[in-house]
């Protein structure tokens, strides 16, 4: 049973929890300015490399491989299958034109390498070039969806509640990306597209649970009696407390089995994913209220306008 009366919006519990969000916000943008991130080849410049083997392949055996011909920068996973291998292998700073043929000719050394230490035919199902502009773009790209997908959210809420409440919303979700970008940053996770995909989809899972509990905020405001807002909330919190719980359970079981089953693939993806849902319960319940609290949100915010006809219904 989880209990209905916990103390989540008195002054003491605010602070303290606002406190930690701040220290943890500033530690995770210091990691991030300093160290940076691991940019995969989706933002560089590189050659990307996918095999099919007859049988099973363990990708440590294939790095393996790789390290001892030389490719000592290589990335190897599996996906779909463990008979399907993608290898990942920067190239070396040259002229566009040159690192185009270099690149080139990668998927055929690598297929040699990879069928010289196989007891079984490797076949080579593409070998593609990703050249620094196109690097360049997608990390434009990329920081532009992030940007759009908050400032959507943000139009969205104050316009489906009220401005304060899509302040708070935004606020929020720009805790969990800086916590999420600042674990992949901490740990030099490999930060491609996949990556992105998780981002995205952390600030689409933390809405959900922040407009849950912002719906049953405007509810109980409009509906008590009390004028006291920091009981209002608190009681709100406390009625959305096991449904928060229970989802997130439920999503973090999931994650968690792809992140132990689903191979390097999709590593940066589950992890990402189990952080952000993880960060996410937290900021839902202390967080994102914590910011109403700080607007001042009242009653009178989210009254429910009643027109007077009484004019009307005097004219002959």
């Amino acid at each position: 049973m989880i209990k209905n009366d916990i103390d989540f919006m008195s002054l003491k519990v605010r602070r303290v929890t606002g406190s930690l969000s701040f220290v943890v916000i500033v530690f995770f943008l210091i990691t991030i300015a300093v160290k940076g991130f691991q940019l995969g080849l989706d933002f560089t410049a590189g050659t990307l490399i996918e095999v099919g083997y007859q049988e099973a392949v363990n990708p440590d055996d294939v790095r393996r491989q790789l390290l001892d011909n030389g490719f000592v920068d290589a990335t190897v996973a599996t996906f779909g299958s463990d008979r399907d291998v993608l290898v990942r292998l920067p190239v070396a700073d040259m002229e566009t034109s040159e690192m185009s043929d270099a690149a080139s000719s990668l998927g055929i050394e690598v297929l040699e390498v990879l069928s010289a230490n196989s007891s079984t035919p490797v076949e080579l199902r593409r070998s593609e070039f990703v050249g620094p502009r196109v690097g360049s773009e997608l990390t434009e790209q990329a920081a532009l969806a992030v940007l759009t997908a908050m400032l959507i959210i943000m139009v969205y809420v104050a316009v489906r509640f009220q401005y304060k409440f899509g302040v708070s919303a935004v606020a929020a979700q720009l805790h969990d990306v800086i916590v999420v970008l600042g674990v992949i940053s901490l740990f030099e996770i490999s930060f491609d597209l996949t990556t992105l995909a998780a981002l995205l989809a952390v600030i689409g899972y933390s809405l959900n649970d922040t407009i849950v509990v912002f719906d049953r905020v405007r509810e109980n405001l409009r509906i008590a009696r009390s004028s006291d807002t920091e009981y209002i909330i608190n009681h709100s919190l406390n009625q959305v407390l096991a449904r928060s719980f229970v989802t997130s359970l439920t999503t973090l079981l999931a994650l968690w089995a792809m992140f132990i089953v689903g191979g390097e693939a999709i590593y940066s993806f589950s992890l990402s994913l189990i952080v952000g849902v993880s960060v996410g319960f937290f900021t839902s319940l202390f967080i994102a209220c914590n910011f109403l609290m700080y607007f001042k949100v009242s009653k009178e915010d989210v009254a429910v306008l009643v027109r007077d006809d009484s004019e009307l219904d005097s004219t002959p």
